[in-house]
C-alpha cells in the first residue's frame, strides 16, 4: 500500500463539455491518515467504487441549484463507497462496508453522521448499495431538511436510483393501468427502473435509449413493450407510429428533441415527470421544446421533482420496491469501469456519452470480500 494519497479537485468550470486535463486537476493529498488522526465518532473510509451519475454535472457550474456548486480548488462532490479502514465510532468498526457524499478521494476522515453501513458481508451488495437498493437513513431526513442544509443531507442517503424511479412514477405521474408511458433515458440507472415500476402498473411502456444494444436490453430482459433508438435517422417518425393512441405519461431524463416529440404526441391531461435534461447540461445554449404552448392546448401537466422533497414517502417506496425486486419484478444492471481516481473525470464525461446501460460506477481498487 502506498505511504499517500490523491483526490481530483474542479480547477476550471467547463462552458460546454468536460474537458480532460483542464475541468480537473489530480492533487497529491500526502501521507494517508490513520487511527491517530482520527477523533470521537470519526472513521477513516477508505474508497472502493465512485457512483457516476448525469446530475453531477449541474454540481459544475457557478448557478443557483438545488445544492450549491462544487467550488474551484475543491473535491469533486461525488458519492461513493468503501470501507472503514480506521474507526472512533461504535456503529461502523474497521472492515464495514459503508456509502456517503464523500467525493472524489481514495481516503477521507468522515464523521459516523455522514455515512450510511451496508449491512452485507460481500462487495456485491457494496454495488447494489451505489446502483438501485441502498436505503436512506429515514429518520435523519424530514426534519433535517433544508436547501440551506441540503449538503449534510444528501450525505445521509444513498440508493436514490430507485427511490427517484419510484416517486416520479408513482407519486408525480400517478401512473395506473392503462396508461401508455414513454421513458426517455430508459436505459439509465434511474430510466430502466422507472419503466419496470410502470410496467408494475399496468402501463404500457415505450422506452427511448441511444443503440439497439440497450433498445434490446429493455425488451427482453426488462419487458418494455416498445424500445426506440434516438440515433436512428427515422426516429421521429418511429415515435409517432409508436403511439398511435398518443400517450398519457411522460417520465422525462434527457429533455431537448425526445420532450419536443413527447409534448407533440401528448394526450390532452397528461402527466409529464420531469427528472433531468441530461441532453441540455453539457452546452450554454441548451435547446428548450418549440411547441411549448402544446402544454396549453393539451393542458397538460409538467412537473419537475426533487426526490429530496418526498422524503416522507420513502418508507412506502422502500417497501414496495423490496417486495417488487424479492418477486423478481425489477431487474438492475450496472456497467463498472475499472481504474484510478485519475479516471473519474473521464467516466464522468463518458455518462454524458451514454457509454453505460443502468447504473456507472468507477471501480477505483478492489474491496475485500469480507466485511466486519
Amino acid at each position: 500500500m502506498t505511504s499517500s494519497y490523491q483526490s481530483v479537485i474542479l480547477v476550471k468550470r467547463p462552458a460546454d463539455n468536460i474537458v480532460p486535463g483542464e475541468t480537473f486537476a489530480v492533487k497529491d493529498e500526502g501521507p494517508i491518515p490513520s487511527a491517530h488522526d482520527l477523533e470521537d465518532g470519526s472513521v477513516l473510509f477508505r474508497t472502493h467504487y465512485l457512483s457516476l451519475d448525469p446530475g453531477m454535472r449541474d454540481w459544475l457550474n457557478d448557478d443557483k441549484s438545488y445544492m450549491p456548486p462544487v467550488g474551484l480548488g475543491e473535491v469533486m462532490r461525488g458519492f461513493a463507497g468503501g470501507t472503514v479502514q480506521a474507526s472512533r465510532n461504535d456503529k461502523f468498526p474497521v472492515g464495514s462496508y459503508v456509502t456517503g457524499l464523500v467525493g472524489w478521494t481514495e481516503y477521507k476522515i468522515c464523521q459516523g453522521d455522514d455515512l450510511q453501513k451496508v449491512e452485507v458481508t460481500t462487495s456485491r451488495g457494496l454495488v447494489d448499495a451505489l446502483s438501485a437498493f441502498g436505503e436512506p437513513l429515514l429518520d435523519a431526513i424530514p426534519d433535517r431538511f433544508t436547501y440551506t442544509a441540503i449538503s449534510n443531507t444528501v450525505a445521509c442517503l444513498v440508493g436514490f436510483t430507485s427511490l427517484t424511479a419510484y416517486i416520479g412514477i408513482i407519486d408525480v405521474a400517478k401512473v395506473k393501468a392503462g396508461d401508455v408511458v414513454v421513458v426517455s433515458g430508459a436505459a439509465g440507472a434511474v430510466g430502466s427502473i422507472a419503466g419496470q415500476i410502470a410496467i408494475i402498473q399496468g402501463a404500457t411502456v415505450i422506452g427511448v435509449a441511444g443503440s439497439e444494444e440497450k433498445c434490446r436490453w429493455l425488451k427482453e430482459e426488462l419487458g418494455f413493450h416498445q424500445a426506440l433508438n434516438y440515433k436512428d435517422p427515422d426516429f421521429a417518425k418511429k415515435f409517432e407510429s409508436a403511439t398511435p393512441d398518443l400517450i398519457d405519461v411522460f417520465y422525462d431524463n434527457v429533455g431537448g428533441e425526445v420532450l419536443e416529440l413527447a409534448l407533440s404526441r401528448a394526450k390532452p391531461f397528461s402527466r409529464f415527470a420531469i427528472c433531468g435534461g441530461i441532453s441540455q447540461v453539457n452546452t450554454t445554449k441548451p435547446v428548450g421544446p418549440s411547441n411549448f404552448m402544446r402544454i396549453v392546448y393539451m393542458r397538460i401537466n409538467v412537473q419537475g421533482f426533487l426526490v429530496f422533497d418526498h422524503a416522507k414517502e420513502f418508507p412506502r417506496a422502500l417497501k414496495d420496491l423490496s417486495q417488487w425486486v424479492s418477486e423478481g419484478k425489477i431487474k438492475t444492471k450496472e456497467t463498472i469501469i475499472r481504474g484510478s481516481i485519475e479516471e473519474a473525470p473521464n467516466a464522468l464525461r463518458d455518462v454524458y456519452r451514454g457509454v453505460n446501460t443502468g447504473k456507472f460506477l468507477l471501480e477505483v481498487c478492489t474491496p475485500t470480500e469480507q466485511a466486519s
